[in-house]
Formats: C-alpha cells, sequence, structure tokens
C-alpha cells in the first residue's frame, strides 16, 4: 500500500486559512457580542466558510471522477480534488476541535463527532487512498444543512438580547429541524446502508482493508444516531414552548 506523501499535502495551509476565520470573527464580527457566546459564534463562522465550498466541492469532485452517478464507484482512488476536499475538511475539523477541547470541554457530543470525523477523513487521505466518494457523499449530506444549521445557532445565541433574532430563530427553528431530519434521519441512513452493500460485496477487498470500512460505518452510524438524538430533543422542546405559549394564551 503506498502512503501519499504529507509534505504534499495543503493542511497547513487550510489550518491557518481556519485560524484566520475564527480570529476574523472573534475579534472583529462578533467582537460586541457577550463573552458567553461570542467563542461560540466564532465557530459558527468557520463552519460557514467551510461548510459550502465542502459542499461544492464535493459535489464537483465526485461529478468529475464518476462515470455513472447513479451508480457510483465507493472504491474508486482518491482524485487530487477529493483529497483537496478531504484536507480542507480535516483542518476545520481539527481548528474545531481545539476550540471546544479549549473553551467548552464539558460538550462531550460535539467532541467525539470530531474525533470521530477526524478519523475517518484522516485515513481516507493520508492512509489508504481510496473511498473518498464514499466518504465525500458522507460530507455533502452533513454540510448540506450548515448554513441553516448555522443561521440558527446565532439568532438562538442572540434572541434574549435582540428580538429580530428572536424572531429570525422563531420562524426558522422547524424548518430546519424538519429539513435536518429528512436529511439526516432517512437520506443519511439510505446512503450508509448503500455504502455497506458495496463495501461488503467484496469490491473493496485489496484497496480498503474491511476493519477500516466497517470502522467507518461504525463511526457514520453512531454520527447519525447522535444527530437524530439531537434534533428529536429539539422537536421536544419546541413542542413544550410551543404548549407553553398556548396555555399562557389561554390563561
Amino acid at each position: 500500500m503506498d502512503f501519499p506523501i504529507f509534505y504534499a499535502s495543503h493542511l497547513p495551509l487550510f489550518t491557518l486559512w481556519f485560524i484566520f476565520t475564527y480570529i476574523l470573527g472573534y475579534f472583529i464580527i462578533f467582537k460586541n457580542w457577550d463573552n458567553k457566546y461570542r467563542s461560540e459564534a466564532a465557530s459558527c463562522f468557520m463552519s460557514l466558510s467551510h461548510g459550502t465550498p465542502a459542499l461544492v466541492l464535493s459535489i464537483l469532485s465526485i461529478l468529475q471522477s464518476q462515470n455513472n452517478i447513479v451508480q457510483l464507484d465507493f472504491t474508486s482512488p482518491n482524485t487530487a480534488l477529493q483529497n483537496l476536499v478531504l484536507e480542507h475538511s480535516i483542518a476545520y475539523f481539527l481548528m474545531d476541535l481545539f476550540h471546544y477541547m479549549v473553551l467548552i470541554p464539558g460538550d462531550v457530543l460535539f467532541i467525539a463527532h470530531h474525533v470521530a470525523s477526524l478519523y475517518v477523513l484522516t485515513t481516507c487521505r493520508y492512509l489508504f487512498g481510496h473511498g473518498a466518494v464514499a466518504i465525500l457523499g458522507i460530507l455533502v449530506l452533513a454540510e448540506v444543512t450548515t448554513s441553516c444549521q448555522n443561521t440558527w445557532s446565532l439568532s438562538r445565541y442572540r434572541k434574549v438580547d435582540s428580538e429580530k433574532a428572536a424572531c429570525v430563530f422563531g420562524f426558522l427553528s422547524p424548518y430546519f429541524y424538519a429539513y435536518f431530519s429528512v436529511v439526516r434521519g432517512i437520506l443519511g441512513p439510505l446512503y450508509v446502508y448503500k455504502i455497506g452493500l458495496i463495501f461488503n460485496s467484496g469490491v473493496a477487498d485489496g484497496l480498503i482493508p474491511r476493519w477500516a470500512w466497517i470502522s467507518w460505518i461504525i463511526v457514520i452510524v453512531g454520527g447519525i444516531g447522535g444527530s437524530i438524538l439531537w434534533v428529536m430533543h429539539l422537536w421536544i422542546d419546541l413542542y413544550r414552548e410551543r404548549k407553553k405559549k398556548g396555555l399562557k394564551k389561554l390563561s
């Protein structure tokens, strides 16, 4: 098995970019925000700078490398563009993991998510050199909700201090929850099931070790399960809040 050359990686450059976006968000864009949410807002800004480019480049790299979009070749060698997208995402998750470990160490769910994501991305990029089509497909499903999620998060942080933010949060919440539920609760599991079927057929033998793709599936399923639990709690909170408002109107 050939190992990609680390010194040819764009990872250091992307890491510097995400450091810059975080600093830009923290010290300039959100400098007047309450310290309680200032760092999280900077993290959202960094996420926005990652999500849309990752989404577009992932789709482009898959389209460029595949002859049949309906029947994707999940075991094909990683292309240069696919490796670039993987490195871009690795840099983002490294920086956001650092943010959580230093400033929000109690958020175990997000820390575990980022560590698991880094495991899948780095092994696909630097260890095996195959499987990027499958992994970037997962990245597409993850990042397609990013813009909406970060807008929702920013309005949630400001809803107490800003009436406009409160209106955005109230309006956006049910639509975001529904959108997130469909992508992570339906499309995600279907896509992972398809990956598992193809890998289990033996087509990846000799390219990606069985233990590797099984561990990928386990990590991804765990991530999807965590996302489903998260959005379920949000639905429950929304239901309780709407019920409480209804009772207040009646009283």
